[in-house]
């Protein structure tokens, strides 16, 4: 059994796939640091803001996040976090995401990992143990990736524009007023925009609302007090939103995810 404690300290040992499970506070930060091995890391309570220089990633109780090796990171605890990671060899195993998402983590999955964390590091192959991992491993190719991204940008310019805007996201600035402050025509900051984030100005925008909404749900806030607080009109305006991006309105969204079992 191997909690709170850093994968460092176990780098050397020979095997493809080890687990490791650690226990924060609220408001807790990983300084950006990577890993040798890819990990996939798993937020059994609380919510974990993961960040690269590529964008910020939302991953809610019941999610991971798949993070590639040598991706240099940051993390931030949101509410008491327990998290459980898989640490895999680079070369284990073919066919693994080549960057940063967020997956789904099944129930089954979901006891897998439990189970893993409590194995020695130093598990013996042809053990029981041993056959746990290597299944882990298969289902590692089965995780569904969910929309939980917030891709930033390079440009010095808009990445300021949007740091601004996530002090206190809406769903009601406009296109113009983004492109007046950094002195382009409208043409020209849609193609910046979408060349910098992947995405177009409103997708981002309804994206970065959904990423400020989710912890505040998570926490138990109703919808109606989310959605006014973030500007919109009200709450059916926001569920709409939410189940346009997420596939479910709020309430079964986090009945099917968010719950242990659920």
């Amino acid at each position: 059994m191997v909690r709170n404690s850093r994968v460092e300290f176990f780098d050397d040992i020979q095997r493809p796939l080890i687990a490791l499970g650690n226990d924060f506070p609220s408001g807790h930060k990983v300084l950006p640091h990577s890993h040798r091995r890819h990990q996939l890391l798993y937020g059994a309570s609380g919510t974990v803001v993961v960040g690269t220089v590529a964008g910020t990633w939302m991953i809610p109780p019941q999610h991971g996040m798949w993070i590639p090796s040598g991706v240099v990171h940051d993390v931030l605890m949101r509410g008491d976090v327990a998290t459980h990671s898989l640490y895999l060899e680079p070369n284990a195993l073919d066919g693994v995401p080549k960057t940063c998402q967020v997956v789904s983590i099944s129930p089954f999955m979901r006891n897998l990992m439990m189970e893993a964390v409590d194995l020695p590091v130093e598990y013996d192959p042809e053990s029981r143990a041993g056959a746990l991992m290597t299944l882990i491993q298969h289902e590692l190719r089965q995780l569904p990736e969910r929309p939980l991204a917030l891709p930033l940008p390079i440009h010095a310019g808009l990445m300021a524009r949007c740091q601004t805007f996530l002090t206190q996201p809406t769903p009601h600035e406009h296109i113009d007023a983004w492109s007046a402050d950094l002195g382009l025509s409208r043409r020209a900051f849609t193609r910046l925009f979408r060349s910098e984030t992947g995405l177009s100005f409103v997708a981002w925008r309804q994206q970065a609302c959904l990423l400020t909404a989710l912890p505040r749900l998570i926490a138990g806030e109703p919808v109606t007090l989310v959605a006014l607080d973030l500007g919109y009109d009200n709450p059916a305006a926001f569920t709409a939103m939410f189940k346009r991006t997420l596939g479910l309105s709020p309430r079964h969204y986090f009945k099917q995810y968010a719950h242990p079992g659920g």
